[in-house]
């Protein structure tokens, strides 16, 4: 049968585009070459090491609760419980896409996808037996790879030398890990690991971590990681990665010019970034153009250069984040339904699940800098916080952003406890084009931690009230 729409890969984007496209009234097929549904986000990714933070935080407060008046005897780790909790929580989540698909009535097709040309696509399923199916419309939501190190021949062997993959899954926790890479899987997966009992040691390239991240979120965020017992290498070119008998030796020479330095650990984890997954998908004998990064171009609608042929999430341009891929694949689904889906790339949020989380949507003070739009700052830190002081998470603060004539919200960053769900709200006001007197002026509840973005909301058009 030939079908509307066929999509390919069932990450967050394709998964999500696949079933607002059968609400809409589409008759929907989804290729997945894995056993189950959900892409790299869902079964290795996002998913699994949220459920490893969050274990890991809960393990690491067992060992500080004397503060708050609780004495219990020492807290023990269990490993393998950790593992099937994390193991048990991916399970949930694809087991739900999915049930999703069969609700939705979604043909669902286990294989590899290969586009033969606009409308036909090749599925060759695991014992090399292969179909063709047709559609008025294919999607590529096939996600992306880990990138590895430029320049450098490194051998993953999801044992010693480990991706993101293998960094999820360890069997013991390792009593030096070195992570190539100071951006938010480095420190989240880092940071389980130290919490866990590890040495961590992060060799980062730039001369910050987290890369495009507000440059005095950074730095703090730094401080409190350094606190926790992670060491920096900054500024570090690595040269090389080797297994060794023991484990594996990571060298690297200073960026601006130096010796080269050789650091031995029982883990190596590679976490320099991902790249766009096109390879085997006949997008170059089909015509379909790609950038100099690899990326396929698309157009303000979603479509390659060859008509009917649309791509989403981490193979296109844009952040590789989950949710942009979601909100992708909702406004391609509209589209093809005939309605105006559209994307606001300006408000994006981004977060990284350590503790605390650091948090951000829209412009830094340094990209504001740089495009020379005049913008003035507000800032209130967690200390002045009561909900926050009663918690003993006093660690961070909020920063806004505003245009200094117009006062409408350009940015906001937040580093401490809850993060990732404070952003929300200043990301609600900028899609509604609102002001930080907007933000300062809406009723917070008291106490909450929300109070210190209202209360930086206020320090951003005139004074906060508790500072």
């Amino acid at each position: 049968m030939a079908y509307d729409i066929i999509v390919i890969g069932t990450g967050p984007g394709g998964y999500v585009c696949a079933v607002k496209a059968a609400q809409l009234g589409l008759q929907v097929a989804v290729v997945e070459k894995r056993a189950t549904y959900g892409g790299t986000c869902l079964n290795v990714g996002c998913i699994p090491s949220k459920a490893l933070l969050h274990a890991s935080e809960m393990y690491h407060a067992a060992h500080h609760l004397d503060g708050l008046g609780i004495e219990i005897g020492e807290a023990r780790l269990n490993l393998d419980k950790m593992m099937a909790h994390k193991d048990a929580t991916v399970k949930s989540n694809v087991d739900g896409v999915a049930y999703l698909f069969k609700k939705n009535k979604i043909d669902t097709f286990q294989g590899t996808g290969r586009v033969v040309s606009a409308g036909k696509v090749s599925v060759t399923a695991e014992d090399g037996s292969a179909q063709e199916l047709e559609a008025k419309a294919i999607v590529i939501a096939t996600g992306s790879d880990v990138a590895g190190i430029p320049g450098v021949q490194v051998d993953i062997d999801e044992e010693v030398i480990v991706s993101s993959t293998g960094g999820i899954a360890l069997k013991q926790v390792p009593g030096h890990m070195v992570v190539v890479g100071g951006g938010v899987i480095g420190l989240e997966l880092g940071s389980v690991w130290a919490r866990l009992g590890a040495k961590v040691t992060v060799v980062e390239y730039l001369d910050s971590i987290l890369g495009g991240m507000d440059g005095e979120v950074s730095k703090q965020f730094q401080r409190m990681l350094a606190k926790q017992g992670l060491t920096f290498n900054l500024g570090a070119k690595v040269t090389g990665v080797t297994r060794t008998e023991s484990g594996a030796n990571v060298t690297f020479e200073p960026v601006k010019g130096g010796e080269a330095q050789t650091i031995t650990a029982d883990i190596v984890l590679v976490a320099t970034g991902r790249k766009p997954y096109t390879a085997g998908l006949g997008l170059e004998e089909a015509g379909v153009a790609l950038d100099n990064r690899g990326r396929i171009e698309i157009d303000n609608h979603f479509q390659t250069n060859v008509p009917g042929i649309f791509a989403i999430g981490d193979v296109v341009k844009g952040p590789m984040l989950a949710h942009k891929a979601e909100d992708e694949g909702v406004a391609l689904a509209e589209i093809l339904a005939g309605q105006r889906g559209h994307v606001n790339y300006d408000v994006i949020p981004g977060v990284v699940y350590t503790q605390p989380e650091v948090a951000s949507v829209g412009k830094t003070e340094e990209e504001l800098k740089a495009q020379g739009i005049a913008y003035k700052v507000g800032k209130f830190p967690f200390s002045a916080n009561g909900r926050a002081r009663a918690m003993l998470a006093t660690d961070g603060f909020v920063k806004i952003l505003a245009d200094a004539e117009t006062d409408r919200l350009l940015g906001g960053h937040i580093i401490g406890f809850g993060a990732g769900e404070m952003i929300h709200e200043i990301a609600t006001v900028m899609e509604f084009g609102g002001s930080s007197e907007d933000l300062g002026r809406t009723c917070h509840a008291h106490p909450t931690m929300s109070e210190a973005v209202k209360e930086a909301a206020l320090a951003t058009f005139f004074k906060p009230i508790h500072m």
